[in-house]
């Protein structure tokens, strides 16, 4: 299917976007949204069902399958919404204020069915432009409702005895679950790399199969930061008899949330190897995909299924929306930070969306505040980091841990796995650390300030659906945790659905007046930042021949970018000093000295 627009919106933290495609699909645009918790997707049920004046059946916590089930539920309901409103927009009158004018005037002027708009408005004959009006309502085409799961996010689950239940009944298992017995036809966003446990469940249920007609009703996207991990992935998912319908680039750093760092690999660089290597990818993977086929007792291809690419991280105008359309060859471009100022599509209370509209460059930063240990994007000032401090200043530092999503790895102290922003985990670490008695007090503190910055971002990130919609509880707490990315410093205006549109497509301009150096540019400086503070923070018995290797293939991939940027933004051919900024970005690249390995006698 082709969508009217060539935007979508990604997962801006869960309780923002968890209802978007209900907010933003009936006008064309495509969006993701995420069923980590399903304590939160069960709550909108209940309160959707209720203003629609639907009928609704709890699933009670100590239900069998309860995760899946409330997941399947509540994107059944997503789904019905969607499609009630598309049907009425698709009815309404063609006058102003409408809903399907509102379609219409949100498309890019270039697009067919905006030309046939404006054909239509021009028309001066009754009957002909009744026949045009025709001709409009049954193109329109709603949004993509994209569902995303975190692959590395699966933690196990035990019954009420105590017992370790089996793998399927794992967060991400029981989420690929739900999202396949419901029923939408759309894609699910695998992020966070590969899970081969997962991707082989997924190969279970044949909604992610092509039908006889060689269509999917589920697709599979697979967001990625390089070109290797995307090959790697889609051979995998090829050999369970899986194709991925679409890989979805995202810059390692310049982006929200979890930011995961390449080894110095920039955007640009990657992004021109999808566009090199497109049809060789298509080809191998296509395939393997039908010798899979053929081993499952299943029909050949002809010829490969459609295979989009995407990407997002950092965009902030129309002439890097267009560059990476046209020099690349993408299908769509992700919009992420920038719709966390605009309610009309995400769940977002005042006080958060003024301290994300008056934060400058030095307010955004990417912190150790995640329980996963990955670095996560942040904004000074947010209340949730407040909540923690105040636990810090009173002595009862760490989360009493209500949702439990983020108990995955660590054993340091218990059998079953805890999440290190717990009150648990915090007690027992700083036990271990009081048990050192370390002399040094700046040493001592640093280690503490290690220990405690973790924060209970399962809570944090939903907090918004909830304040938003009436539905806190008094157990729910107040403090909220917001991930926008760097591009944020560069927004500062409230803005409504058909403005960050018009943004988007160059008809106006949404940007504050401070300085934006081009996408490129600014994922640069941040992964120059990284690796100087990699470096730094390296301890020397930690210093051997792999991490030397790490810093050295880092420090040599950020200067060939350099040398690639230098070639390619002449195309971009932008207002910002990108000439200037290369020659001193790569002075301070030249000027990083790696470590070197002592001997130890």
């Amino acid at each position: 299917m082709n969508f009217p627009h060539n935007f979508h919106i990604p997962v801006l933290g869960i309780g923002y976007t968890v209802d978007t495609p209900v907010k933003v699909a009936h006008y064309g645009i495509s969006s993701v949204l995420s069923v980590g918790d399903d304590m939160l997707v069960e709550r909108l049920r209940e309160f959707y069902s209720k203003k629609l004046n639907l009928p609704f059946s709890p699933i009670h916590k100590d239900e069998f399958d309860k995760r899946a089930k409330r997941i399947t539920a509540y994107l059944d309901l997503v789904n019905q919404m969607v499609n009630f409103k598309f049907n009425n927009l698709k009815n309404s009158a063609f006058e102003f204020g409408s809903e399907i004018t509102k379609y219409y005037e949100m498309l890019p002027d270039f697009s067919t069915l905006k030309k046939e708009y404006t054909k239509m408005l021009n028309e001066k004959e009754a009957e002909v432009k009744l026949q045009l009006q025709n001709w409009l309502r049954a193109n329109v085409v709603a949004g993509a409702i994209e569902v995303n799961i975190m692959t590395k996010l699966d933690k196990e689950n035990y019954s009420e005895s105590g017992e370790k239940l089996s793998i399927e009944f794992n967060d991400a298992h029981a989420a690929v679950r739900g999202i396949a017995m419901s029923e939408l036809k759309s894609g699910l966003v695998l992020s966070a790399g590969l899970n081969p446990r997962l991707y082989s469940y997924i190969s279970n249920f044949d909604a992610f199969f092509p039908n006889s007609e060689g269509k999917l009703d589920k697709k599979i996207i697979l967001k990625v930061s390089d070109y290797r991990s995307a090959l790697v992935q889609g051979k995998f998912l090829a050999k369970k008899g899986i194709w991925v319908s679409e890989y979805r680039v995202e810059s390692g750093l310049n982006c929200g949330g979890h930011a995961f760092a390449t080894d110095g690999y920039l955007m640009g660089p990657i992004l021109e190897e999808f566009k090199q290597n497109r049809h060789v990818l298509i080809d191998e993977v296509h395939q393997i995909l039908n010798e899979a086929l053929a081993g499952l007792g299943k029909p050949k291809l002809d010829k490969p299924l459609e295979m989009k690419f995407t990407a997002q991280g950092g965009v902030g105008n129309n002439l890097e929306h267009n560059f990476l359309l046209k020099y690349y060859n993408v299908d769509s471009v992700g919009w992420g930070t920038p719709f966390l100022l605009v309610p009309e599509a995400v769940n977002i209370d005042n006080d958060t969306l003024n301290l994300l509209a008056n934060a400058t460059e030095k307010d955004l930063y990417l912190s150790d505040i995640s329980p996963i240990g990955v670095p996560f994007n942040c904004v000074v000032g947010n209340t949730k980091d407040k909540e923690r401090d105040e636990k810090i200043r009173t002595g009862k530092p760490g989360s009493a841990c209500p949702s439990q999503y983020l108990k995955l790895f660590n054993t340091e102290f218990t059998d079953k796995p805890i999440c290190l922003a717990s009150r648990q985990y915090q007690r027992l670490k700083i036990d271990e650390l009081n048990a050192k008695n370390l002399t040094d007090k700046e040493e001592y503190q640093r280690q503490y300030n290690r220990i405690t910055v973790k924060s209970c971002l399962c809570t944090g990130l939903v907090m918004t659906a909830y304040s938003e919609n009436n539905l806190l509880k008094s157990s729910d707490g107040t403090g909220i945790s917001v991930c926008p990315g760097p591009n944020m410093a560069y927004f500062s205006k409230k803005s409504s659905l058909a403005e960050m549109a018009s943004h988007i497509y160059g008809k106006l301009n949404l940007l504050n007046e401070t300085y934006r150096p081009n996408m490129y540019i600014k994922e640069l400086a941040m992964y120059v930042d990284y690796l100087k503070k990699e470096i730094k923070e390296c301890l020397i018995e930690e210093i051997n021949e792999r991490k030397i290797k790490y810093f050295t293939t880092f420090k040599e991939n950020l200067l060939s970018g350099i040398e690639y940027y230098r070639i390619s933004l002449k195309e971009l051919n932008d207002n910002t000093n990108w000439i200037s900024e290369l020659d001193m970005y790569q002075e301070k690249v030249n000027d990083i000295q790696l470590p070197v390995l002592v001997a130890i006698n």
